[in-house]
């Protein structure tokens, strides 16, 4: 029993060191995309990409047929503000009821500063959107980073560590993240095939959104270890 107690914490410590690593390289990886970004380095690669999600001669007309076009407003849409609002709100609520105040608190804080710094980024940098092709969605604020990547990073890899948290065997797991890290990809591609975001803007808040989310892993984690059950 104490062997595999000792396993557990070994195993533990582990996967903290790769968090903390992580953590440390997922927001260099960003700093060097805003870089890129900042001194125009990027700008020929990105209309390659976004002109290969267009009909060719057709900068107007995304690939594929109408009917599919509207499927990926429908999954840009997950990644907006009032669906990311429902879906914290309702699992914070839902995580106080089942007791578990310290994860309510570590999401709803995390996805909170993660809408901040998105904010103060996109107006720090003040990258204009994509003229070259016609906006398949209405959009008003800064290019970089893309607040759908970021928020959709932010809000369901958060909530596939807490619900895999509770979770016992490896292959529900792996479904969880599985399914998360789909719906993150998802709606970053969609905005970038909805032509109002550059690819780099995509890869930009997917770094950001996922270096908070990380975070957060790494705070839950320890607070575990340190905090009495019944408050977690």
């Amino acid at each position: 029993m104490i062997r595999r107690l000792k396993a557990i914490r070994e195993r533990l410590e582990t996967r903290t060191l790769v968090a903390l690593l992580a953590l440390a390289g997922v927001p260099w990886l960003f700093l060097s995309i805003a870089d890129e970004v900042s001194e125009g380095e990027t700008q020929a690669l990105d209309r390659r990409l976004l002109l290969a999600m267009r009909a060719p001669g057709d900068p107007s007309d995304p690939i594929g047929p109408r009917g599919f076009e509207e499927a990926v407003r429908d999954i840009t849409a997950l990644g907006g503000f009032t669906v990311l609002t429902i879906v914290t709100v309702a699992a914070t609520l839902l995580l106080i009821f089942k007791r578990r105040r310290l994860e309510a608190l570590v999401f709803a804080g995390t996805v909170l500063l993660a809408q901040f710094s998105n904010s103060f980024l996109k107006a720090f940098y003040e990258r204009p959107r994509p003229e070259l092709v016609t906006h398949g969605s209405y959009v008003y604020t800064h290019s970089f980073p893309s607040g759908h990547a970021a928020m959709a990073a932010v809000v369901f890899l958060v909530l596939a560590t807490v619900f895999a948290s509770v979770e016992t065997r490896r292959r529900t797991k792996a479904l969880i993240y599985g399914l998360a890290v789909a719906m993150v990809v998802a709606v970053g591609l969609s905005r970038i095939y909805l032509g109002v975001h550059w690819p780099t803007d995509v890869l930009g808040g997917w770094c950001l959104g996922t270096s908070w989310a990380i975070a957060a892993w790494i705070v839950l984690a320890f607070a575990r270890r340190r905090l009495p059950p019944e408050v977690g």
